[in-house]
């Protein structure tokens, strides 16, 4: 678990800037020193990502609609307060992860598929499905493979950016 002001030095943001990325992503912030390694590492993507030039709209409307599609799998009923977050640092299988929640799906993320009807909650199961409803998880699925498609390209394009910047800083600092 993490403090706040240890967790502001690690992840070398001024404590108002991760305050401010808490109030943007609706974070839970009152949680004292019980940030956990997840929280961070979801903090460190969105830093990272902001850093490669992606712009808070892409960052906002993907978060939205990945949280959307995990409620429609259920993933929200599992009871951790922190259950959009709770897979941010995982590493194993990346090809089924989500970009900013790091979620698994079980399936490679083509848009063609998603595993559906997964309910940890112990409540009654709705009257009607949620296509039934109007919510297709598939159709979300495929509103965040666009929105990951437009990021990944915007920091392919910036990369070769990124890297010349640090090899003028490496130049350049070696005497400080």
């Amino acid at each position: 678990m993490h403090k706040f002001g240890d967790m502001a030095k690690d992840l070398n943001r001024f404590p108002v800037q991760l305050s401010t990325l808490q109030k943007q992503f609706t974070l839970p912030a009152h949680e004292g020193s019980a940030f956990s390694d997840s929280y961070v590492a979801f903090l460190r993507t969105v830093i990272s990502l902001r850093t490669l030039n992606v712009s808070d709209n892409a960052l906002q409307d993907l978060w939205h609609l990945e949280k959307k599609l995990l409620k429609l799998l259920h993933v929200d009923s599992a009871g951790s307060r922190t259950w959009f977050l709770d897979s941010c640092g995982a590493t194993t299988h990346p090809e089924r992860r989500l970009l900013l929640t790091n979620h698994d799906l079980g399936v490679p993320l083509t848009g063609s598929e998603v595993q559906t009807g997964l309910n940890f909650a112990n409540s009654l199961p709705e009257l009607f499905a949620g296509k039934e409803m109007g919510e297709d998880a598939l159709r979300v699925l495929r509103e965040i493979l666009k929105i990951r498609t437009r990021i990944l390209a915007d920091i392919a394009a910036e990369l070769p950016h990124v890297r010349a910047a640090i090899k003028w800083a490496a130049t350049h600092t070696k005497s400080s």
